[in-house]
């Protein structure tokens, strides 16, 4: 019966945790707003070539991780396995590089083949901004602040580290990558085969690698930093005075990288290990040749993404619910009134929870089950006088009232 249970690497959410993760949407976009991020919502499949072409193909997202198929007209559709290339593609085909800077908000799923883990599923979710169309230090600064007050307003920023570095300019990497090419050929025999097939076409991949050997060889490679052009040691430098300047703290990462040709100047990560090992929760990084790979305008662009399952975890606590107001018809002739009643209370904007059937004491025992704040309960002698009677379910007081005054003493 295997086809009656979830695919392996998905799950429902409902309850408590579904709460979560509509708390950390949420909290994302209202922060968002506030530095003048709209909302944009892409397709959940894009052309394979989107992925192809900005992702790499020798990349493992790629190669390994990407949920392809050939659908009934003989088009390669790929289920998005991140979401900045969907957005840049939305920005070219929509035409709207002609008006920049384009500033976005996003939230939805994400599919990626790999070994589940804890905060880690084939279908997971993410929050994510992107900047597209300027080209300033305090772009990368804003981006960076604008992640760093999400979590704040979750709570969970004391329990991260932003880790921060530059990847320099197209001058500077080129510099770096021939020096980084010669001491990855000395050290061959060492490296992975993804990590061989990697070296002559991005060699800049293989320090972000998993491998535990690839990494050893990484941990003793010429460090970035030190090929850098004046041009590229003076923008870092403007981001890290802007950060400083918002009081958004950091450490340095000199072996923090992002892989593919189209990154220039800042990576970073929000990392945690309240979750385990170390673990990345929001990263992000400077994309300025992102859209002219993509066939676009040479636009530049800034953004990160943050796994909502994962910072559903590092919440201190549920966000709490209002509680529901439960209405109790004591006798068959109370039952059309309730019903009167529970519809003017939900149209105030009160959560009202009204069984379909039992006795008034089966229903206020699923008052108490369902968490409810108030009883309202209504029988003949109510309704022949237009009054209810009120009960605080916490502290048992009763009070009677007129119907026209429960709404705003609910509200209250």
């Amino acid at each position: 019966m295997s086809q009656l249970r979830p695919a392996r690497g998905t799950h429902d959410l409902l309850g408590e945790e579904l709460l979560r993760h509509r708390h950390v949407a949420a909290t994302g976009r209202e922060i968002a707003r506030r530095y003048g991020y709209g909302e944009i919502a892409t397709p959940i499949f894009e052309f394979t070539e989107v992925f192809q072409r900005t992702l790499g193909e020798t990349s493992d997202i790629v190669t390994k991780e990407m949920y392809t198929f050939e659908d009934r007209g003989g088009d390669r559709l790929t289920l998005r396995p991140e979401n900045t290339a969907s957005v840049v593609r939305a920005v070219i085909s929509g035409g709207l590089a002609q008006e920049l800077p384009q500033k976005f908000f996003y939230y939805g799923p994400m599919f990626r083949y790999e070994r589940p883990q804890k905060g880690r599923l084939r279908q997971f979710h993410q929050i994510g901004v992107e900047l597209i169309g300027s080209s300033e230090p305090m772009a990368d600064v804003e981006v960076i602040a604008l992640g760093a007050h999400i979590l704040e307003a979750l709570g969970v920023l004391p329990q991260t580290v932003l880790e921060l570095n530059t990847l320099g300019d197209r001058e500077s990497r080129q510099a770096y990558r021939e020096v980084l090419v010669r001491y990855l050929e000395d050290h061959k025999d060492r490296l992975s085969r993804d990590s061989l097939a990697r070296l002559e076409r991005n060699p800049m991949r293989i320090l972000d690698s998993k491998d535990e050997g690839d990494r050893a060889v990484v941990a003793e490679a010429p460090l970035l930093h030190d090929y850098l052009n004046q041009a590229s040691r003076d923008f870092f430098a403007r981001v890290q005075e802007g950060l400083a300047q918002l009081g958004v703290a950091f450490q340095l990462s000199p072996r923090l990288v992002r892989g593919l040709d189209y990154y220039t100047h800042t990576a970073f990560e929000f990392t945690t290990t309240a979750l385990g090992a170390q673990g990345a929760v929001m990263a992000g990084g400077r994309y300025d040749g992102l859209m002219r790979e993509m066939g676009g305008p040479d636009v530049p662009g800034v953004g990160w993404a943050a796994g909502v399952e994962r910072l559903a975890m590092l919440l201190p606590e549920a966000p709490a619910q209002p509680r529901p107001v439960a209405i109790v018809p004591i006798g068959p002739e109370a039952e059309a009134e309730a019903w009167r009643l529970a519809d003017k209370l939900r149209r105030a904007g009160i959560a009202v929870d009204l069984a379909f059937k039992g006795k008034p004491g089966q229903r206020m025992k699923r008052a108490d089950r369902i968490g409810a704040r108030f009883a309202v309960s209504i029988g003949s002698d109510e309704l022949a006088r237009g009054v209810v009677k009120l009960r605080d379910l916490d502290s048992g007081a009763e009070e009677e009232l007129s119907q026209e005054a429960l709404p705003a003493r609910l509200a209250g």
